[in-house]
């Protein structure tokens, strides 16, 4: 069945007439995650990064993020470079915040017990969902990340007690936006690297307001 979808979506692709389409794009995308499915994870490596740029191309942000995304899930070399990437696409700009904790959360599974990291990327998906999140969505996703940033101070400073936990986030500094989005970026500095695929200045200069 996985097969036969497969060949399904590469016949749709071929009747679209622009190759640069988000539509292209999202047919890319839908190949790439049934080729994780199938574990060819080289392919789908290469059809999500080739989609990837096609969102970018479009100021397609969403689909840039879930491009990443399946970048990250093919785990190929490159993996924490296009992890990095969506992380900076994903709160840089308004994306659905659940796809936004889920490239978080990717890092707080990826890192030491005793990582800063992991306890940035916990309190900032909380702070993305305080922001963007409304209705069922953000009562869904505010419970589910104070869980996260509950179970990271657990495995980072064994964390049991409220006074505990108050002393642990004034410790990193966890309580201040302005502190620790300036640490998240350190934490995609060293996912990237050098390597970014786009230029963060001039997509910058796309935000609403820069």
């Amino acid at each position: 069945m996985l097969e036969a979808r497969l060949t399904e979506l590469r016949q749709h692709r071929a009747e679209v007439q622009d190759p640069r389409s988000d539509s292209y794009a999202d047919l890319m995308l839908e190949e790439g995650r049934l080729l994780i499915r199938l574990e060819k994870m080289p392919e789908a490596w290469e059809i999500a990064r080739a989609a990837f740029d096609i969102y970018i191309a479009n100021e397609n942000w969403q689909g840039a993020v879930e491009a990443c995304d399946v970048m990250f899930a093919a785990d190929q070399p490159d993996s924490l470079v296009a992890l990095g990437q969506g992380i900076w696409l994903a709160v840089t700009f308004p994306v659905d915040p659940e796809l936004t904790v889920a490239m978080l959360d990717h890092v707080i599974e990826e890192t030491p017990d005793d990582s800063d990291g992991a306890a940035v990327a916990a309190v900032t998906a909380h702070y993305v969902v305080d922001l963007r999140a409304k209705g069922r969505q953000r009562d869904d996703l505010m419970f589910f990340t104070n869980n996260l940033i509950g179970t990271v101070a657990r495995r980072h400073s064994k964390v049991e007690s409220q006074e505990a936990f108050n002393y642990w986030t004034e410790k990193l500094e966890l309580n201040d936006p302005a502190k620790f989005l300036v640490r998240l970026r350190n934490v995609v500095d060293v996912l990237v690297q050098d390597q970014w695929w786009f230029d963060r200045d001039a997509v910058r200069e796309r935000l609403p307001v820069n």
